[in-house]
């Protein structure tokens, strides 16, 4: 197999499994419209917005099969609040409030490790400022310093990026933007559906 035919596979592959998350998503997401209706509770806009926001968050999660650390963080978020647990429940299973409680601790293992070795030993060190060496390139330097503060930006950005490596948080970014796109597309979708019939 020539170069060519394994890049059309791969796109091939890919389109499917955008075209399989999409669909997974919209079943999802107007489950989880349908449950945020039901409430007996009358709602405003603002309201009505959050809701709409946290059911397509809580599908496209649940639609990546919570196989990502972005989609566990956001379940995580959604069951902190005893009033999304329904929602949660039906998008994602009952079993899914104890899995996060669980995830939630392997996530923070290396950080919580690394600051009782340091609390054990008494290791507090400043931060050092990055300043060039004897010897070494300045251009380094600063492209090391922006890389950094680049990958802090992402953690930010991505759910559950506090907790993640600078590898890791690329490869969750990557995914959480390719997800982001399918959500976007489907809510476009929607638009232009219900603008072309009214």
């Amino acid at each position: 197999m020539n170069l060519c035919q394994q890049n059309a596979n791969s796109k091939e592959a890919k389109m499917h499994n955008s075209c399989q998350l999409k669909k997974e998503f919209i079943n999802k997401w107007v489950q989880g419209l349908q449950i945020c209706n039901s409430s007996s509770k009358k709602m405003n806009l603002l309201e009505r917005k959050k809701k709409i926001k946290l059911s397509a968050d809580i599908a496209i999660a649940s639609a990546k099969n919570l196989t990502t650390s972005w989609s566990k963080a956001i379940i995580s978020e959604a069951t902190k609040d005893e009033q999304n647990m329904t929602l949660v429940g039906n998008l994602c299973g009952p079993e899914s409030k104890f899995m996060y409680a669980h995830q939630k601790v392997t996530s923070h293992k290396r950080t919580t490790s690394k600051k009782i070795l340091q609390k054990c030993y008494g290791v507090h060190r400043k931060k050092k400022k990055m300043e060039p060496r004897r010897g070494s390139n300045l251009a380094t330097c600063i492209a090391k310093r922006l890389v950094k503060k680049r990958t802090q930006v992402l953690k930010r950005l991505v759910p559950g990026g506090e907790f993640m490596d600078e590898y890791s948080i690329i490869k969750e970014a990557l995914d959480y933007i390719l997800s982001l796109k399918v959500q976007v597309d489907v809510m476009k979708n929607l638009v232009n559906v219900t603008t072309s019939l009214s």
